[in-house]
C-alpha cells in the first residue's frame, strides 16, 4: 500500500475565538494585547447581520476572529485555547504590569511546569496564556499547578 498523504498543511490559516458580545470582546482585544480590527474582513450574513470581526494582532502571524457565538463562549469559559510566548520572565513580569495598569485582573506571574506563565481571561471569561521561552529545570515539585488560574477545572479533572 502507498503512502497518500497530501502535502502538510502550510501552516495556519487563522484562529477564532467565540464571544457573546463582538465591541465589547474587540475592545478587551484592543487594550490587553493592542489588537487591530480589520473592517474590510467582517463578516455579515446576507440579511447584513454582523457576526465576526477579523484582527491582527502584534507578534502574531495569522488574523483572530472574533466569532458572535455566545453558546460556544459560555462553553469555553474557563479553559485556555491559546498559550502565547514571550522570551523572558522578565517579559511576563512587564505583561504582567500592563495588565494591572489597565485594570485587568491577571494571574500574575506564576511558575510552570518548564517556565512562568501568566493568565488573563476575557469577557466571557474565557482563558489566555503567555509563556516564557526561558525555561527553568522542569519542576512538577514547585510549579503551581494548583493555582486556580492554571488548575484544571471541575469540569474538567480526570
Amino acid at each position: 500500500m502507498t503512502n497518500t498523504m497530501p502535502a502538510p498543511p502550510a501552516g495556519i490559516h487563522h484562529l477564532k475565538f467565540p464571544v457573546s458580545d463582538l465591541a465589547r470582546s474587540l475592545a478587551w482585544w484592543e487594550k490587553v494585547f493592542g489588537a487591530e480590527r480589520q473592517p474590510h474582513w467582517d463578516h455579515h450574513l446576507p440579511d447584513g447581520t454582523l457576526f465576526g470581526y477579523i484582527i491582527t494582532m502584534p507578534g502574531v502571524s495569522c488574523p483572530i476572529e472574533l466569532r458572535l457565538a455566545k453558546g460556544s463562549a459560555a462553553a469555553l469559559s474557563g479553559f485556555d485555547l491559546l498559550t502565547l510566548a514571550v522570551e523572558t520572565q522578565k517579559d511576563l513580569e512587564a505583561w504582567a504590569a500592563h495588565f494591572d495598569a489597565q485594570g485587568f485582573e491577571n494571574s500574575g506571574v506564576l511558575r510552570g511546569l518548564l517556565g512562568w506563565v501568566l493568565v488573563i481571561k476575557d469577557p466571557d471569561g474565557t482563558s489566555f496564556r503567555l509563556y516564557t521561552n526561558e525555561t527553568h529545570d522542569w519542576d512538577e515539585a514547585n510549579a503551581d499547578v494548583f493555582n486556580p488560574w492554571i488548575a484544571a477545572l471541575e469540569r474538567d479533572v480526570i
